[in-house]
């Protein structure tokens, strides 16, 4: 039984690469190459600037099926972050959640599932019984759940997305559009965890019972696509065929979201094709600051300091940027946390601000002591 599946594992595979899916490893592009995008709304955004590099009707609000997922996957690590859940709490599954319909990983009802499990689910083959779960276990219902889902998004300021369920079955007034999935999803590539599910291929899901259901990646850019770093599918009648994918090559990172396909092929090969056009066209100028941060700690050592963010400029590929640094930072700092912001660098590009990145001290300095402040009051006077 074991080979048999084997074989069709591989078989599909061939299929895959047979229909195309797989045609965009190793191929390299002009730069005067144009994408072919033939989905009904569509863009490209670089990561680190939000730069939209390519746009299609990206602020039109249509169904995006089990793209809402990316919000409920987004709110659920935001709550682990926060320490108000843990990817090791036990879940306890309702009827309600297990008769969830559409993708599923087919969980028993009133058992207790690992919540990390349940995210994994979610985030390889889309299962909505575990997006409900989820929900449940947060908001304590998913109509709670989905009162939070509809604040962030205010918070974030998607102004052409509404939640109704944190599926993306259908329903009634439930929309986005192809901007607003590129601002959630590059907020959900942030977290190392979501990168670690997303890029898994095939895998056992166990259930308590005993038994396993199989999870296959409904996101096949992660297995045929040179440098992805995650993605989201969804599909229903409604919606058609949807796909937000993210992938990083030498130092940029994009995302490109392809809404209302006819086919799955035909969402899988536009977004290739606006990754491909990026990569092809686009670069980050890494600007390199290399001891040029110096802030004295009290015994007049340099302090170890950090950036909060990239110091890079997004160019078209061979130009180079034309550019400027403003530091606003102290001189000297007599007592700081780990951590702790000090101060930022402004980047200036051809006369307009292009970045603001934040100063951190990367160690600790504790308040003075009485003989710090006499040795400073000696070397002051020796001066």
């Amino acid at each position: 039984m074991k080979r048999i599946k084997t074989i069709i594992v591989a078989m599909s595979l061939s299929l895959i690469i047979l229909l195309g899916i797989g045609s965009s490893v190793g191929v390299t592009y002009s730069t005067n190459y144009i994408p072919e995008v033939t989905t009904k709304a569509s863009i490209l955004l670089d990561m680190d600037s939000g730069k939209v590099l390519y746009e299609n009707n990206s602020n039109a609000e249509m169904p995006v099926a089990s793209i809402v997922k990316l919000m409920t996957i987004m709110l659920t690590f935001e709550q682990i972050d926060s320490g108000v859940i843990s990817l090791t709490d036990k879940v306890l599954v309702s009827e309600n959640a297990s008769n969830m319909g559409g993708s599923q990983i087919f969980l028993d009802a009133n058992c207790e599932y690992e919540l990390g499990e349940l995210l994994k689910s979610v985030i390889v083959c889309s299962a909505n019984d575990s997006s409900v779960a989820l929900a449940e276990y947060i908001a304590g219902s998913e109509s709670n759940f989905v009162q939070k889902m509809n604040m962030r998004a205010k918070e974030m300021e998607l102004e052409n997305t509404n939640y109704v369920n944190c599926t993306g079955l259908p329903a009634d007034n439930q929309y986005s559009c192809a901007l607003d999935v590129a601002k959630i999803l590059k907020n959900v590539l942030s977290y190392e965890k979501y990168h670690e599910y997303s890029t898994i291929w095939l895998e056992d899901f166990q259930h308590p019972s005993g038994r396993t259901t199989e999870m296959t990646n409904t996101n096949r850019l992660s297995k045929f696509y040179e440098g992805c770093i995650g993605g989201k599918t969804g599909s229903t009648n409604e919606a058609g065929y949807c796909l937000a994918v993210g992938a990083k090559r030498n130092n940029l990172s994009l995302i490109a979201v392809t809404l209302g396909a006819n086919t799955t092929k035909e969402r899988f090969k536009s977004a290739s094709d606006l990754l491909n056009y990026g990569f092809a066209n686009y670069e980050n100028y890494v600007i390199d600051l290399t001891n040029s941060i110096n802030i004295l700690s009290k015994d007049g050592e340099t302090l170890k300091t950090k950036l909060d963010g990239n110091l890079t400029i997004l160019t078209e590929k061979g130009k180079a940027p034309n550019y400027l640094i403003n530091y606003y930072i102290p001189n000297k700092v007599s007592k700081c946390k780990l951590g702790q912001e000090l101060g930022y660098i402004e980047i200036i590009v051809d006369g307009e601000l292009y970045s603001t990145v934040k100063v951190l001290a990367d160690e600790q300095i504790d308040k003075p002591t009485f003989m710090d402040n006499l040795k400073d009051l000696y070397k002051d006077f020796v001066k």
